[in-house]
């Protein structure tokens, strides 16, 4: 993970007086769950105890159910309806006056869409993939503690969302759309090759080109080209 920090407040967090945080980690890549395991999961060095794991919406709401962690890590986009579906079906547990489960979006979008879906879902924070093992486990303790954390440009998307007394319209082509596909027409419409985003995204070529494919059937577009300049007058890019 590379250098991405996250605005906050509050206390200083990390293992000060011995305290530990029971965190679980909800991503649909084992690969990139396996790698936050190993950057925060020594409970010894970093004060972090991964209880539990799973990789969609059925399995998250089982494990956060069964294992009742302080925090949750939750990635937005996830089989079974993504990160929203899973905060609704938590929201009980959220409210829990005497052991609420909290809940920080970790993603690799940064979409205002994405982070302010979330935000409203009931999610304490938001923060991208690129952040470090370090910072990772003090938005942890800090979101532990009731503060709301975010990577620095996208606590705006989140003021700005909140300052506005009226709903975002809604947005029907974008509706059609699943929040993966959403998410490889911003990286297309970015520039994005499809290699790189398969590499970004964990998914194969072929997976991209299908994306692409269903989102071009869609919206009636022909070509990456009208694509962007779709993407660029929803000021999604």
């Amino acid at each position: 993970m590379s250098s991405d920090g996250a605005q906050q407040g509050g206390t200083d967090g990390g293992t000060a007086g011995g305290r530990t945080v029971r965190v679980v980690l909800v991503d649909d890549h084992r690969m990139f769950r396996t790698g936050v395991q190993a950057e925060i999961g020594e409970t010894g060095r970093t004060g972090v105890e991964v209880v539990g794991e799973a990789a969609d919406v059925d399995q998250a709401v089982t494990v956060i159910t069964a294992t009742r962690p302080e925090v949750v890590l939750l990635d937005v986009h996830l089989p079974g309806g993504g990160g929203v579906e899973v905060l609704r079906r938590s929201a009980a547990m959220m409210t829990d006056a005497e052991r609420p489960v909290r809940f920080l979006a970790l993603s690799v979008s940064d979409a205002a869409e994405d982070v302010i879906g979330v935000i409203r879902g009931g999610a304490r924070g938001y923060v991208t993939k690129t952040i470090t093992g370090t910072d990772l486990v003090n938005a942890i303790f800090r979101v532990a503690d009731g503060d709301a954390v975010f990577s620095p440009r996208l606590a705006g998307f989140v003021l700005d969302a909140f300052a506005s007394t009226d709903a975002p319209p809604i947005d029907e082509d974008l509706d059609r759309l699943t929040q993966r596909e959403r998410e490889v027409l911003r990286l297309i419409a970015r520039g994005y090759a499809y290699k790189e985003i398969a590499k970004q995204l964990f998914i194969s070529v072929k997976t991209v080109e299908s994306h692409v494919s269903a989102v071009l059937r869609k919206l009636q577009l022909s070509n990456r080209h009208e694509l962007t300049r779709w993407a660029a007058a929803r000021r999604l890019v």
